[in-house]
């Protein structure tokens, strides 16, 4: 079964969509800590406020992902859902995330060697893989196009899979063992995307 965690701000129907449509039928959109024990794998898509987050914890749903997590299940994090992944977000200081990795998100900056950077960083940009040896990207190609919609970002670190470049590079993959995030929204991503997760739903 693959849990799809409903924090009242996420993607749901397109990314519940995006899963029918690559075959997969047993789905639960879920706010219930123990079915996300139960699962074997969980999705948390996301859009807004960092801040919407903060019902993860409130639910005990937090606790759970860290258990399931513990004991290998596949986990995915979808925009927010990838930032959640960290320890928290400048968008929301006071909300923490699930601190599986390092450091907090930020905004983009307001501008890049004296040129003004529009922001929120909305539409198609590249990816640059930096882990050949990742699953999540299987058969994705370097430079394959993403969408992207967001204006807080994560950082590059030793977890980054691949980066985009807008006001430098920004964390656009990020894999640690059964642990994946993804800025971009591969519900949106047309074949690219859909073959991300299939790379997820194979695992």
């Amino acid at each position: 079964m693959i849990a799809v965690i409903d924090y009242k701000a996420g993607n749901l129907t397109s990314v519940v969509k995006a899963l029918r449509f690559l075959g997969e039928t047993d789905i639960l959109v879920t706010q219930d800590p123990e079915a996300v024990l139960l699962a074997d794998k969980v999705i948390l898509p996301g859009v807004g406020h960092f801040r919407s987050t903060q019902l993860l914890h409130d639910l005990q749903l937090t606790e759970a992902t860290r258990h399931a997590i513990a004991r290998g299940t596949p986990f995915l994090g979808i925009c927010v859902g990838l930032q959640w992944l960290y320890q928290g977000s400048t968008e929301a200081e006071t909300t923490d995330g699930l601190c599986h990795f390092g450091s907090r998100c930020e905004h983009f900056p307001a501008s890049v060697e004296g040129v003004p950077l529009k922001s929120p960083h909305v539409g198609w940009n590249s990816l640059e893989r930096i882990r050949p040896e990742s699953r999540l990207l299987r058969g994705i190609p370097d430079g394959a196009f993403v969408y992207y919609t967001h204006a807080w970002r994560a950082g590059v670190s030793d977890d980054t899979a691949a980066v985009t470049h807008y006001g430098g590079p920004f964390t656009a993959a990020v894999e640690r063992g059964n642990v994946m995030g993804v800025q971009f929204h591969p519900e949106k991503s047309a074949a690219v995307g859909l073959q991300v997760l299939q790379n997820f739903l194979s695992l």
